[in-house]
């Protein structure tokens, strides 16, 4: 293990404003990279994100091959989800406890052994579905510590807080990056070479973030011992993150979409045999395109100079992404659904990782993990009841009515969101004002204005 150099403390303030640049100065998009930690871990993800996304197109082609089914698509992901669900909450409790970096070093070493285990088996040619059931899970179950220890993690990486929302889009950017080319390369190798190549790929992909991962000089972390039994810390936490507004609000509509909306993902191979009439190559043009519209709404939000006017900005983008399967839902052209997708893409990217950049904002640091937590069962956790429905709604009527009522009830969802747009940023308000990122005599004056519209109503 490589020697740990001495850093300012976690907990130190930033030296400069959260919301505010520099007099004159223009917020660079990439200003995040220039904290080493962070510059590290941001390529070698970039490169494991691509095998991952490989590998979900791969793994969602080889069980509609092998099957045929839209049902088993929906119980593949399940599968592979559910035990984000479960166990996320409990994670929570024990990346507030652990060392997170340590922790992410684990998970990835797992990962990268359950694609070894996908890519023996398919390359062998014995892969059965009840394989990908079981390693999916296997995935599932790394998942719930990974994803709530990487996003608490992400303040120990960047030291100026000031830089935490670029950061936070920078991650975004990276996910999404990967998902333009990752499905394209997928689609490519499917039809070379079949999907066994593909999760080797994935394996080899692990090496970049693992190595990046060990070459960080970090300060060795030591969580305070609270003596608490893990179901009171748990109790905590959900009464920190549901008894505060913002927060609930916030993990309940994300919570909706991903439940909602996103299954339509599961349902794409549907979409791209039968009501496109495509192949492999399709598949991967139609996750592309996705990427494309996600990539540009994290670029969006890199360039933003603060967290200020992002409540407003997530059910907009709720709405367009509801907006936006309903239109694909309806579409009977390749080149129609190769337009409509990106604005699903950037509507569901921008409302997630702006949903992340407020929580991780305002949530109290003894609560990260926790709340951290939440936020993933909110985003995949929820996924897998989706992905059950949205299997069985395809069997029972369609794939593409399946996806527009996913839709419709985003747009509902934003609508809700909105209405209390007003009393969660008065709330929001004390806590920007004493992390510098609103100005005290700004806060007063947002204050006053809001009484007095509410007189005048």
């Amino acid at each position: 293990m490589p020697a740990r150099r001495t850093r300012k403390p976690r907990h130190a303030p930033s030296r400069r404003p959260s919301a505010l640049a520099a007099p004159g100065e223009r917020p660079s998009l990439l200003r995040a990279l220039r904290h080493p930690n962070y510059r590290l871990f941001f390529g070698g993800q970039s490169v494991s994100l691509v095998g991952t996304w490989v590998t979900r197109v791969a793994t969602s082609w080889l069980v509609y091959r092998l099957t045929g089914s839209a049902a088993m698509l929906g119980i593949v992901g399940f599968a592979g989800q559910i035990p984000t669900f479960i166990l996320s909450p409990f994670a929570g409790v024990w990346v507030d406890r652990l060392d997170r970096y340590r922790v992410l070093v684990v998970t990835q070493v797992l990962a990268m052994l359950q694609s070894f285990a996908l890519a023996a088996l398919a390359l062998t040619g014995t892969i059965e579905v009840w394989h990908v059931l079981a390693l999916g899970a296997f995935q599932g179950v790394i998942n719930a510590f990974d994803t709530p220890a990487r996003q608490a993690f992400l303040v120990e990486m960047v030291e100026d807080r000031a830089d935490l929302p670029n950061a936070i889009a920078l991650n975004s950017s990276m996910v999404n990056g990967a998902r333009l080319v990752g499905p394209s390369v997928a689609g490519i190798v499917i039809a070379a070479v079949g999907e066994g190549w593909c999760f080797l790929a994935d394996g080899l992909s692990y090496v970049a973030v693992i190595a990046s991962l060990l070459a960080m000089k970090v300060t060795r972390r030591t969580p305070a011992r609270s003596g608490k039994r893990v179901l009171q810390e748990l109790a905590e936490g959900f009464r920190y993150a549901f008894g505060f507004a913002p927060i609930r609000a916030l993990l309940l509509l994300l919570a909706l979409v991903s439940l909602t909306g996103m299954p339509y993902t599961v349902l794409m191979p549907v979409i791209a045999d039968q009501t496109l009439h495509g192949g492999a190559h399709t598949l991967g043009f139609l996750m592309g395109a996705t990427g494309v519209g996600a990539l540009g709404g994290a670029l969006y939000l890199a360039s933003r100079r603060s967290v200020l006017g992002l409540g407003k900005v997530i059910p907009i983008c709720a709405a367009l992404f509801g907006a936006a399967l309903i239109a694909f839902g309806l579409s009977r052209s390749f080149v129609l659904s190769m337009l409509i997708l990106p604005l699903a893409g950037a509507g569901f990217m921008v409302q997630m990782a702006a949903s992340n950049t407020i929580i991780q904002t305002v949530v109290r640091e003894e609560m990260r993990g926790r709340v951290m937590a939440f936020y993933t069962m909110a985003f995949m956790g929820t996924a897998p009841f989706g992905s059950l429905l949205a299997g069985a709604l395809a069997a029972r009527f369609d794939a593409p009515r399946t996806i527009m009522m996913g839709g419709a009830a985003c747009i509902v969802g934003a609508a809700l969101f909105a209405r209390t747009l007003p009393r969660l940023r008065r709330l929001l308000r004390p806590i920007y004002v004493e992390r510098g990122i609103l100005p005290p005599l700004a806060a007063g004056l947002a204050e006053a204005d809001a009484q007095r519209s509410g007189v005048e109503r």
